[in-house]
């Protein structure tokens, strides 16, 4: 782990969350942009995600995971909702999710496999 990496670490996300939503605040972001042009922009930063993929691109690749974060903190502040309890409630679909992803990229739930 780099030192950068480590000093990342010790800044829990709840903080990077709070930082992102100021930031945008000051930039007008919020409450300026709309919902729409929120999800359209984390489309944009999907496909440069998808593009570092591709080609491999480590460093690009953890830009455009960043970048689709804060297009979805400032979705998530558009609509007063916490990303922290959107990850949450996420997190409760799925905890207890069994089963296995094949490698052609299908996950199959166990009743499916052994039902």
């Amino acid at each position: 782990m780099s030192e950068q990496e480590i000093n990342h670490t010790m800044v829990g996300l709840d903080e990077y969350v709070a930082r992102i939503e100021a930031w945008a605040k000051a930039r007008r972001i919020i409450p300026n942009a709309t919902p729409e042009s929120q999800a359209l922009k984390a489309v944009e930063e999907m496909g440069e995600l998808a593009s570092a993929l591709l080609k491999g691109n480590r460093n690009a690749l953890a830009d455009a995971i960043g970048d689709v974060v804060v297009c979805l903190v400032n979705l998530s502040a558009l609509h007063d909702m916490s990303l922290a309890n959107c990850v949450a409630g996420a997190w409760d679909q799925i905890k207890d999710r069994t089963g296995t992803l094949l490698p052609n990229g299908c996950f199959v739930k166990d009743e499916e496999v052994h039902g």
